[in-house]
């Protein structure tokens, strides 16, 4: 089978705009990097050609990608999806202890890094990562002019390619190996196909469209799931793909503005940095015409605040994970118009996408009354990596048990509750933690929040609550509690607050570190929260 591989969605592109601009790295400092598609079409090959001759990877093997945004991640991105080995894009805030559990589990012996994380990799080479070569992004590495060194320059390993097109790759090929991000215990891998990887593209462009005009700023982590349906969907629509290095408010702003940016994908907490930029104003983000979200819960505070300050921009919200090749329901413009309630749930399932909600059996539940979410669809991963056990606990009969809590209403939206692992069991009352969260973040004095569940000896759990107030701002314990108790039954109610000065820990998807937060009240306690 040929139809679903991705050459056949980009090849068209790369010979139809060849001198079109197409790949634009921007700095502190400005424009690192142009290229064309013709420019990408010639590197893509020889990069490929030289990963088999050079670096010794075949096309089942897998190779890391340890880097900041920019071109060099995109062409490898497209090397993997052009069959030159199996793509393990790896996440920037892994601690070197991780990342080598994540290397050596993968089995990726090349490693392609940067500048900015070579140390982070030499820390995980310490921590006994079986790592063979190591590229680093520039001109220049430590190998020898016959790239025989352990480590060499990527311009110099592109270089000794051959401007030849691999073979084509077939659809049920393995493309990406990626990670989950380490928040409850050891990463897994899920292991992503050229059809999955494909057919997400299309669901996707069936909701934002296919515009040749676009011009799309990359200011989330490439390593993440949800932003590979850009990597690849916005170039095989022969749009300008823009990118920097790490996010950076101010940055942000300032290539939003002077690059004209019409297209952008955001994590939630990320709107909220982008309002505290010095300078910011509205006007300087009126380039917009689409600004999708997602990745974690957003705040009906937060994005009323948005709609009014960008009421020309569509808004669409996008729900899903890796295992997914990461969109399965999008919340559309006119939704987001409409506001109200529907601002705090999901969205419809995409296109190609069937959802159903199922209790602990199994069973399909009625529509309006809560349980698993479960989805199917030809955009789900193949296997978790090297984990059979793991695999068949997730997939049963085609459909994919997300461990996520929801209903689907009559009009067919999904209303998320909460993780099935971030429930909190309080007198033997359920509490979903992101029902308490949107209380809590609608207070005007409150910037960020993570509710968890605490240790009691009465309550076996009780409802705590994690606040970083807005600079200038005020607010007691008390205050926030009494606030909440006007949204939330008695037992939701927090029964703690604490304050804390800085932004609340992240992983590297952006979402609070939940593991974090409560390790400190779990220790030495025989049951634990995770």
């Amino acid at each position: 089978m040929k139809e679903l591989v991705y050459p056949r969605l980009l090849l068209p592109r790369l010979e139809q705009l060849g001198d079109k601009v197409a790949f634009i790295d921007v700095t502190g400092d400005g424009i690192r990097y142009q290229g064309t598609f013709a420019n990408h079409l010639d590197r893509l090959q020889k990069l490929a050609s030289a990963m088999r001759s050079e670096l010794g990877v075949t096309p089942g093997d897998r190779f890391g990608v340890l880097a900041t945004n920019g071109h060099e991640f995109i062409e490898l991105y497209h090397a993997a999806m052009f069959g030159a080995g199996i793509i393990n894009p790896l996440n920037i805030r892994f601690t070197a202890a991780e990342l080598a559990y994540v290397l050596n589990d993968s089995g990726s012996r090349v490693v392609f890094t940067d500048p900015v994380f070579a140390s982070l990799l030499d820390r995980a080479r310490q921590e006994g990562a079986k790592v063979d070569k190591v590229i680093v992004f520039g001109e220049s590495g430590g190998g020898t002019a016959g790239l025989d060194g352990d480590t060499l320059g990527y311009e110099e390993v592109v270089a000794a390619g051959e401007p030849i097109m691999p073979p084509e790759p077939e659809e049920n090929d393995a493309a990406i190996l990626m990670y989950t991000g380490g928040t409850t215990g050891f990463p897994k891998g899920a292991l992503l196909e050229q059809r999955a990887e494909v057919l997400n593209v299309y669901h996707v462009l069936a909701e934002i469209g296919l515009r040749e005009d676009r011009r799309f700023l990359f200011q989330s982590p490439m390593f993440h799931a949800a932003l590979v349906a850009g990597v690849l969907g916005i170039p095989a629509t022969g749009a300008t793909s823009v990118t920097i290095p790490l996010f950076d408010p101010g940055l942000v702003v300032d290539v939003i503005e002077g690059q004209k940016i019409d297209t952008t994908m955001v994590i939630p907490v990320m709107l909220s940095m982008l309002e505290q930029v010095e300078g910011f104003r509205p006007e300087r983000m009126r380039s917009l015409r689409q600004l999708v979200y997602g990745a974690s819960p957003i705040s009906q505070d937060l994005i009323g605040r948005w709609l009014k300050m960008l009421p020309e921009t569509d808004f669409i919200q996008g729900y899903g994970m890796t295992e997914a090749a990461s969109a399965l329901t999008f919340l559309g413009p006119e939704d987001h118009r409409r506001g109200g309630d529907v601002l705090t749930t999901a969205g419809r399932a995409l296109f190609g996408v069937e959802l159903r909600v199922t209790d602990s059996l199994g069973n399909i539940l009625p529509l309006g009354e809560a349980g698993e979410v479960c989805a199917r669809g030809g955009n789900l991963m193949r296997e978790y990596w090297m984990r059979p056990e793991e695999t068949t606990t997730v997939m049963r009969d085609g459909w994919y048990r997300t461990g996520d809590m929801g209903f689907i209403d009559d009009d067919g939206l999904l209303h998320l509750t909460d993780r099935m692992k971030d429930m909190i069991v309080t007198g033997g009352e359920n509490v979903y933690s992101i029902e308490v969260e949107n209380a809590l973040s609608s207070h005007p004095a409150v910037q960020e929040v993570a509710v968890i569940g605490i240790p009691s000896d009465k309550w076996g759990e009780a409802v705590h609550a994690i606040v970083v107030l807005h600079q200038g701002m005020r607010a007691s314990a008390e205050e926030l509690i009494e606030y909440a108790r006007q949204f939330l039954a008695g037992f939701k109610v927090p029964k703690s607050v604490e304050f804390q000065d800085g932004p609340l820990p992240l992983s590297g998807a952006f979402k609070p570190l939940k593991r974090e937060l409560r390790r400190g009240f779990w220790e030495g306690h025989e049951r634990h929260v995770s």
